[in-house]
């Protein structure tokens, strides 16, 4: 690891103490990656157990347009806020956002640049801008874990001998091969 990726991952993990201490909500084993944006209420957002929120996801707990409409007599003083709630076993892609009064069920996955508007229910995979179902849980897993490779504990946590093994067979071709092994076994 660079001095400048140590520095950035020291920044980051004070960046979310920071939160905590605001009143961010984490459950256990949760993976915060990169820099996402918690806004200016983080005590309004719960994020449950087992959850990933990729890079650069942004958490969005209030509408600032509404804006446009307060300075009119009948309107002053409005605003809109809303609490952000992400259930336990869920991914949220790198890029995507989440709008006020959001609530993201258990096994969910929100694709990469998703725009999240509404209630996710659970086993849900969304996707898009506005982020509308695509497929279940049960039927992510199914398409997708043959295409996985299998790396033991001891390679996939040691980045280089992960590299090494990445680099050492196509990927295609071991996915492939996994899949047909799963198949024939």
């Amino acid at each position: 690891m660079g001095v400048l990726s140590f520095a950035g991952d020291l920044r980051n993990r004070w960046l979310l103490r920071s939160f905590v201490r605001r009143g961010l909500k984490l459950g256990s084993d949760v993976r915060i990656m990169g820099k996402p944006d918690f806004g200016n209420e983080p005590y309004l957002i719960t994020i449950g157990d087992h959850v990933t929120v990729s890079t650069h996801v942004e958490f969005v707990t209030h509408d600032g347009a509404t804006w446009v409409f307060r300075d009119r007599p009948e309107y002053q003083g409005l605003q809109r806020f809303g609490p952000i709630e992400i259930g336990n076993n869920c991914f949220i892609g790198t890029r995507s956002v989440i709008l006020p009064g959001v609530r993201i069920g258990d096994n969910c996955v929100v694709g990469a640049g998703s725009v999240v508007t509404r209630l996710v229910p659970d086993n849900t995979v969304v996707a898009g801008a506005p982020a509308r179902a695509i497929c279940t849980y049960d039927e992510y897993v199914e398409r997708t874990a043959p295409r996985c490779r299998y790396f033991p504990p001891e390679v996939a946590d040691d980045p280089d001998r992960l590299r090494e093994a990445l680099l050492s067979t196509p990927l295609d071709a071991a996915a492939d091969e996994a899949a047909g092994e799963r198949v024939r076994g």
